[in-house]
Parts: C-alpha cells; sequence; structure tokens
C-alpha cells in the first residue's frame, strides 16, 4: 500500500482506460476518487459493481470508490489527478471558472493532442493551464485496457522530470501483473504515442485492402524510423526508440484486435467513410484529430513523413485509399 506517499488520487473519465486505472490504483490505495460527467452512470457501477459502457468485465469494491460528477469538487478533494478522457474533450471537460489546479499533480493518461491548439497534453497544461512541467507526469503504454482487466502481465512507462516523481506513480499501478518503468523523457514518450495512433490508423487501413503480413512489417518498421526522425527533429534527447514506450506501443497499436485506432483504419480501407467509421465505433480514435495535428505542426519542421502524409490524404483530403497506399508502397524502404 502506497497511501502515505500517493495523497488522494481521482481518475477523471469513464471510459475503458479510466475504468482499468481505477481496478490498478484499488490494488495499492484504500480509496480512489473517481469523475464520471453522467450521474446515471454513478448509480449503475455503484449498484451492479462495473461500468455499465466499457470493460464490464471489472467488478468494484464500490466502498472504496468515491464518486463525484462535479469535476471542481473532485479537483479540489483530491492531490493527484489523472485524466483518461478524450483529448478533444478536455477542454470542455475542465471549463469550469471554479476549477482550482494550483498545488496539484497532474498525470496524464491521454495518448491525444488537443485538437484546436495542437498541443500535446502536457504542453496544454503547462502553457494554457500554468502548471509546471515539474507538476506533470505521462503515463503511456505498450498497454491495452482490455488486457489490464483480464490480469494480463502488461507494461506502462511513467514520464516526469524528476524520476522519483515518476517513481511514485509507477508505485501507485504497480502490482502482480502491471509493471511500470519510470522515465524523463515527457516530450519524446507523449508525442510517440499521437504517432503511433496515427501510425495505427495507416497499418488498419492496409490491412481493410488486404494487404498481409509481410507488408505491415514493412510499414511499422519504416513507422517506427518516421517517429524517429520527428522526435529527432523537434526535441532531440537522450531516447531509445527500440523500447516498450516506443517502440512496443507502436506495435501493439498497430497489430492489436483491441486497437481502435486499428480498428478505424480497417474500416476505411474496406470502404467507409471516416462518418461513417465514427459513427459505428463505440469509442474513440485518438488518431484521427491527431492526424491533422501532425500534419499542420510538421508544416512547420518539413520532416519527412510519408505515412503521416498518406493517412492524412486518406482522412482529410479524401483520396482513395486504394490509390494513396498504392503511392505510399513506392516511398517504403
Amino acid at each position: 500500500m502506497v497511501d502515505k506517499e500517493a495523497g488522494r488520487v481521482a481518475v477523471i473519465g469513464g471510459g475503458s482506460w479510466a475504468t482499468a486505472l481505477v481496478k490498478l490504483l484499488l490494488n495499492n490505495i484504500s480509496t480512489v476518487n473517481w469523475y464520471l460527467r453522467n450521474p446515471e452512470n454513478i448509480e449503475f457501477i455503484q449498484l451492479n459493481k462495473h461500468n455499465p459502457n466499457y470493460i464490464s468485465s471489472i467488478l468494484f469494491d464500490t466502498d472504496k470508490i468515491n464518486f463525484f460528477n462535479n469535476i471542481a469538487t473532485i479537483i479540489s478533494e483530491s492531490d493527484i489527478l489523472i485524466f483518461a478522457v478524450p483529448s478533444a474533450f478536455l477542454k470542455t471537460t475542465l471549463n469550469d471558472p471554479s476549477i482550482n489546479l494550483e498545488g496539484k499533480f497532474i498525470v496524464s493518461a491521454i495518448k491525444g493532442i488537443i485538437p484546436e491548439e495542437n498541443l500535446t497534453i502536457a504542453e496544454y497544461f503547462n502553457r494554457l493551464r500554468g502548471i509546471s512541467f515539474d507538476s506533470i507526469a505521462i503515463i503511456t503504454g505498450p498497454c491495452h485496457a482490455e488486457e489490464i482487466a483480464l490480469e494480463k502481465l502488461s507494461y506502462l512507462t511513467i514520464a516526469a522530470k524528476s524520476v522519483n516523481r515518476a517513481e511514485t506513480i509507477c508505485n501507485l499501478l504497480r502490482c502482480n501483473y502491471l509493471k511500470a518503468i519510470p522515465t524523463h523523457d515527457i516530450y519524446g514518450i507523449e508525442y510517440a504515442a499521437v504517432l503511433k495512433n496515427i501510425f495505427a490508423i495507416g497499418a488498419g487501413i492496409c490491412h481493410g485492402l488486404g494487404y498481409g503480413d509481410n507488408f505491415q512489417a514493412v510499414l511499422v518498421s519504416n513507422a517506427l524510423l518516421e517517429m524517429k526522425r520527428f522526435l529527432d527533429d523537434t526535441y532531440k534527447s537522450k531516447r531509445k526508440i527500440n523500447t516498450s514506450a516506443y517502440l512496443g506501443d507502436l506495435m501493439v497499436t498497430a497489430y492489436s484486435q483491441f486497437s481502435r485506432n486499428r480498428t478505424f483504419g480497417i474500416m476505411i480501407g474496406k470502404g467507409y467513410s471516416v462518418i461513417s467509421a465514427q459513427l459505428e465505433m463505440n469509442m474513440v480514435a485518438e488518431g484521427f484529430h491527431s492526424t491533422r495535428c501532425i500534419k499542420e505542426i510538421n508544416s512547420k519542421h518539413r520532416v519527412k513523413m510519408p505515412i503521416l502524409d498518406a493517412v492524412y490524404n486518406i482522412l482529410y483530403e479524401k483520396i482513395a485509399p486504394a490509390i494513396e497506399i498504392k503511392l505510399l508502397t513506392d516511398k517504403l524502404k
């Protein structure tokens, strides 16, 4: 148990990843504060012991959960705030003027980017909410919530400027089926998490078009090189791109049956329109908004990113997937 070190911990969000994080936290601390926007969902969980919409196989001891549907209240009553809402909804989640983030430690479990601002979550809290990078940590994979629910051995990487602070968050999450690794590379793992979603959409599109495993291996290896070029050009640091936070997270998102971005891409490759695919999916594919954001960011840096360009052309320029991917195949090595 790590109660004395952890302080009061809150999870903000009601989706699959938020649900899995609550499960992990309850292995190590006696109570968790949990914000869900919909009071009907809170009532359902209190009565039935599981989330009605996401990973219903996880059963909770609700006596250990303090539920909130007022965002300002849960923030005031918590010290560590773990955000697990879709990036596109983060600003509206925090639009209550009575919210006071002073003195809070912010942890992002969001693998996306703020669409209107082209900012990662850490950048958003730092530039627009005045939170020092010293008070921000990032949680990244390779890890899917569905396997946490099944208690299959998984790994997370936690980044913070202070490795000691990263280790504190690691200790909140570690258990017999979850290993957590601390690092200092906030920028690298956060942008890697954004990029891998885009590349996973590309992998899904190729699968939907009928490309096989041989081509997927080429695509993913080129995606890793593309990720490295972008990270090195925009924020060079001592990072090993072939470790789990980078290569591992890319691989699981590109190949896993649980990957919503890969699923979204498969639907596009099979002929769904973007709107039709979004309507049919029950979860948000973060890579959709991230594709446009990274494309706009890269217009300043001009890094060679043919996979990003291909996904962007398919999603936003409405180029036929079969044509765009055929053009891409001549650019890969």
